[in-house]
């Protein structure tokens, strides 16, 4: 039995954008001429490109010059053991944006803070109270002005108001790990944990996510010797990133594989 008609569709687009026919940012050609092309109805046409959307390859642009279009897919490499490194020379977003930068791409982000009662997963995180307040700091990471990941970090009401440059509405210059680590709360520990799962409506909105595209849900708790300090919630769109954590001999590493040496 052969495959349904949309997907042969679909297929022959597909291999035309990989191939190089269709290239970053040319048209496909309209529902009318793809339907004439494959003696095929509208909805079948329609079902063709819904699942190039849903791949990622294509992104619906409106307005009469609009139409289908093939979209930029920027892949950037997260460098899991280089993030956040306390007696590094950049704080967290410099070294996030050097990143980004070396890897031929342009950097932005968006910053906002707010405060929250926090949930009972995220109590027992920080070993704090249900319900108590926490401050909550999200930054929404931009490759080449596409969304590439979004990262949500709480920190405890009583630290925040022990060190009150977690309450700026502003980026901390310096970054926000060596800031703890200057006032006595140095992270001597990390609980890395990695979870693909879909989206939340919010995320798949701030992310600008082609539906059934899934995340991959990046959470650091930070210790110090005393207590957990913190808990960051970096969600990577599925289809714009690549992790990648190097172990062991760093050098013996680097020599097959330069692009991972430490920076």
């Amino acid at each position: 039995m052969g495959q349904p008609k949309y997907r042969k569709i679909a297929s022959e687009l597909r291999e035309q954008i990989t191939s190089g026919v269709l290239r970053v940012g040319d048209r496909l050609p309209t529902e009318t001429q793809l339907q004439e092309q494959y003696a095929a109805s509208r909805n079948t046409v329609r079902d063709a490109t819904a699942v190039l959307i849903n791949d990622g390859l294509i992104e619906r642009v409106p307005g009469r010059s609009g139409g289908m279009v093939v979209r930029e897919r920027v892949t950037l490499t997260f460098h899991a053991h280089r993030a956040e490194m306390p007696a590094g020379p950049t704080a967290e977003t410099d070294a996030w944006r050097s990143e980004v930068v070396e890897q031929g791409y342009e950097a932005s982000q968006e910053f906002r803070l707010s405060i929250e009662l926090v949930s009972k997963d995220l109590a027992k995180r920080l070993h704090v109270e249900p319900e108590s307040a926490a401050v909550l700091r999200r930054c929404v990471r931009q490759v080449n002005g596409e969304p590439s990941s979004m990262q949500d970090t709480y920190y405890p009401m009583d630290l925040a108001n022990e060190i009150t440059e977690l309450l700026s509405p502003r980026d901390i210059p310096q970054g926000t790990t060596r800031l703890l680590a200057e006032r006595g709360y140095s992270q001597t520990g990390y609980y890395d944990e990695y979870v693909s799962r879909m989206p939340t409506p919010e995320e798949a909105s701030l992310l600008r996510l082609p539906p059934g595209t899934p995340v991959l849900l990046f959470i650091r708790t930070g210790y110090t010797e005393k207590r957990p300090v913190r808990v960051s919630f970096t969600a990577f769109a599925g289809d714009r990133n690549r992790i990648v954590s190097t172990h062991g001999d760093a050098s013996l590493i680097a020599k097959f594989r330069p692009e991972e040496a430490p920076k």
